[in-house]
């Protein structure tokens, strides 16, 4: 475990048995950052230049990314002390406003960036909503005190925002939350009117239901729910006291919590999956903000619980550098978590979970002891048609696992061609797992070989769910050059039980004798371990943390260890059990099985003991240890059908 670069208080074990933090932590936490932050500001203070490589957007814009994220961060920490700041930290930032916006777009050491359309110059769109809502929370210390004609020259700089294009998703939350502040402050007018209705708007064609956004139009589901398309509008209405807009939104919040509150691991990991994973804590904006705005089926301690899990898990694992800034990827530095738009200040997004300190020092969050979080109860499989997610935790390790029938990156607009994102494509990711490079062999994937070439999982069409299972379709892809085969289908199936997963899928108009392939957990593990390959079709990765296993039920021929030597979040260097097969004669399609786990438990049962599985026609019935089962059919229409069966 690294040494954290500033003194946190000792653990509160009374008050805090499962993570020892309190809110002297957080607050200590947040100072530790800033001060660390800030070193690496312009003499001017109008912009953060921290180390990294820079972003597409050029170094300029990064260090306005840095100003403004740890702005929100130093916002947050002020407001929720009433103003005490006793190190002038918003001081050096209400220079930086007056400095940063004397001459935007001038090519000096301190000017901001203008705010332009997406695009090549719209990066400062998205930074000018962590200043307008810096300034919102702590209007009293920082915008009342600049002098009047900075307040105007701000107050220009913002309506950028308002009179450029968003790109096509959670950016129009950004105009939303800047005309917020400018109402707040007086300024308000038809302009920023337009920008809250249109915001407003645009979100309620994104609500898909059961608590869940997609970020834009499609079906893109990941953490953006959480610290974006729940948080900017929700807080507006709780900083506005627009009861009409609470009402409407807040039932959403609570309906996304019941779901949401799941995909944080006993150890405190959020869920591996989407984009912009190095925001980090930042996923425990949502969960704080249940608490603020009442909104929340959270106990006051499991709500303390999770978000002080999330925190704690990312600093004892190294995301902070020895000087204390975060780093860009996961724990350590980590490009595969990267997106191109990333620069040195993008991890400050994770500002965003120091929300939690907007609540007030005595508030029950911070006073009542912590209960388990949601994943260390009871095993729990939840499906979520809505978006084609099928979250399963084990409470015997804490363990969550998110598998995906229904969530990809592609607009309506765009054309599928491989290769897929790693972060959106893939069958399952977990808490302790991350998918591997897309330069390396793919996890959790089902792919057809045409000539050498393996197929992506692009567009995902959800078929049908039940309580604890979902099923999915998807049309082969494969790369611009790559081999043109006519009216290829894969469906898919995935079922859970305790630990289990049975994975049912079933090609359809595919050429007899294609080969296919399915691969299980990516499991981080030392250079050189070998695989354990035991009971013929099963492959068993024993990581220490985790144990991934895979096993063949039916249609598989081969099963291995694939080398994924760019490792994963998790480690350097990974291995992917794959099983390998050959598609049939049969005109209506062939159907593969394959029972897989990822489990912390030690010395799991090989998965053999566990499960058999008998194939008649497009139907197959899976035998669970107890004896009971399920039968999974294709062949009763266009969507399969799950039925119980009993022992």
């Amino acid at each position: 475990m690294p040494e954290l670069p500033f003194l946190l208080p000792a653990d509160d074990r009374a008050l805090s048995p499962h993570t020892g933090y309190t809110r002297a932590h957080w607050e200590a936490a947040a100072d530790g950052m800033l001060h660390a932050a800030l070193r690496y500001a312009t003499p001017g203070q109008a912009l953060i230049d921290l180390p990294g490589p820079p972003s597409k957007s050029g170094v300029r814009s990064d260090g306005l990314e840095g100003f403004a994220r740890t702005f929100l961060l130093a916002a947050f920490r002020a407001a929720g002390a009433s103003g005490q700041d006793q190190h002038g930290i918003l001081e050096r930032y209400t220079a930086g406003i007056a400095r940063g916006t004397l001459t935007p777009g001038r090519g000096d050491a301190e000017s901001w960036p203008v705010i332009g359309h997406h695009g090549a110059h719209g990066q400062p769109m998205v930074e000018s909503a962590s200043v307008a809502l810096g300034l919102r929370l702590t209007a009293p210390w920082t915008w009342d005190a600049l002098p009047p004609d900075a307040q105007d020259r701000t107050e220009e700089w913002l309506r950028g925002a308002l009179r450029h294009q968003p790109a096509p998703n959670n950016w129009y939350l950004f105009p939303l939350t800047v005309a917020g502040f400018l109402e707040s402050a007086g300024r308000g007018d038809a302009e920023t009117a337009r920008a809250i209705e249109r915001g407003l708007a645009l979100l309620e064609g994104w609500y898909q239901g059961q608590g869940w956004y997609s970020d834009g139009d499609g079906r893109s589901f990941d953490h953006y729910n959480g610290w974006a398309l729940h948080m900017y509008p929700l807080l507006h209405a709780h900083l506005a006291a627009d009861g009409a807009l609470l009402d409407r939104l807040g039932p959403r919040l609570r309906t996304f919590l019941e779901s949401f509150s799941l995909l944080f691991d006993a150890d405190g990991a959020p869920i591996h999956h989407g984009r912009s994973l190095t925001y980090r804590f930042a996923a425990g904006a949502s969960v704080a903000l249940g608490a603020l705005t009442g909104h929340t089926p959270l106990a006051p301690g499991a709500t303390r619980r999770v978000l002080s899990g999330a925190l704690r898990h990312f600093l004892d694992r190294g995301a902070l550098t020895e000087d204390g800034v975060l780093s860009l990827g996961w724990y350590g530095p980590h490009a595969a978590t990267l997106q191109r738009y990333s620069g040195p200040g993008s991890p400050y997004w994770a500002s965003k979970g120091f929300l939690a300190l907007l609540l007030p020092p005595g508030h029950p969050v911070w006073t009542e002891p912590e209960e388990a979080a949601p994943a260390e109860g009871p095993d729990r499989a939840l499906a979520l048609p809505a978006t084609g997610l099928l979250i399963q935790t084990t409470g015997r390790d804490g363990l969550v696992r998110l598998h995906n029938h229904g969530s990809y990156k592609l607009r309506p607009w765009e054309a599928e061609h491989a290769p897929a994102d790693p972060l959106y494509a893939r069958l399952a990711y977990s808490t302790r797992t991350g998918p591997t490079s897309a330069d390396n062999a793919p996890d959790n994937h089902i792919a057809l070989e045409v000539r050498g070439v393996r197929s992506d999982r692009l567009r995902i069409h959800p078929l049908a769910a039940g309580p604890d299972w979902l099923a999915s379709s998807h049309t082969p892809a494969f790369p611009d050059g790559g081999p043109k085969v006519p009216a290829l289908r894969i469906d898919s199936l995935t079922l859970v039980r305790g630990r289990l997963e049975v994975r049912v899928h079933r090609t359809v108009g595919v050429p007899a004798g294609t080969r296919i392939h399915h691969s299980g957990w990516a499991v981080a593990l030392p250079p050189g371990t070998p695989a354990e390959t035991e009971r013929g079709a099963e492959v068993r990765l024993d990581g220490g943390a985790v144990t991934g296993q895979l096993l063949g039920l039916h249609g598989w021929e081969t099963a291995t260890a694939v080398r994924a030597p760019q490792g994963t979040a998790y480690g350097p260097w990974a291995l992917v059990p794959e099983l390998t097969g050959t598609v049939g004669e049969n005109p209506s399609g062939t159907l593969f099985v394959a029972l897989a786990s990822l489990t912390g438990e030690r010395d799991p049962a090989p998965l053999a003991d566990l499960a058999t599985a008998e194939v008649n026609g497009l139907a197959v019935t899976v035998r669970l240890p107890d004896g009971a089962g399920v039968v999974v059919d294709f062949g009763t229409g266009d969507a399969p059908t799950v039925t119980e069966v009993s022992a």
